[in-house]
């Protein structure tokens, strides 16, 4: 029953969660590690960022730029990630998955 709930960002609206995970997952394969993310999917990146439980602590000193890059080094399997580069230089991992868990807007009808 939740894989077919919808998700709505700021930027595009996915009629079930499956699709934005589809999405974000292809995004992130997309790019080159190290490389910048540039365009319409910054968009959709600071969109969906705004449903991270701890948005304000990823976010830090504001949004400089997103990279997609190797995981944390204590990820104990290597695996890709989006990175935040705040406007300090420092850097933040999120993940979409995360950003994607149920919420309870996600419920709310249409309108």
């Amino acid at each position: 029953m939740a894989k077919g709930r919808p998700i709505r960002l700021e930027t595009r609206v996915f009629s079930k969660h499956g699709e934005a995970m589809a999405f974000f997952k292809e995004m992130l394969n997309r790019y080159p590690l190290g490389t910048m993310v540039m365009g319409t999917d910054k968009a959709d990146l600071r969109a969906l960022l705004r449903r991270h439980a701890e948005e304000a602590e990823k976010v830090g000193s504001g949004i400089s730029h997103f990279v997609v890059d190797n995981g944390p080094p204590e990820y104990e399997i290597p695996t890709r990630c989006f990175w935040i580069i705040r406007a300090d230089g420092s850097r933040a991992d999120f993940s979409y998955k995360h950003c994607l868990e149920a919420r309870p807007e996600d419920t709310a009808s249409a309108g």
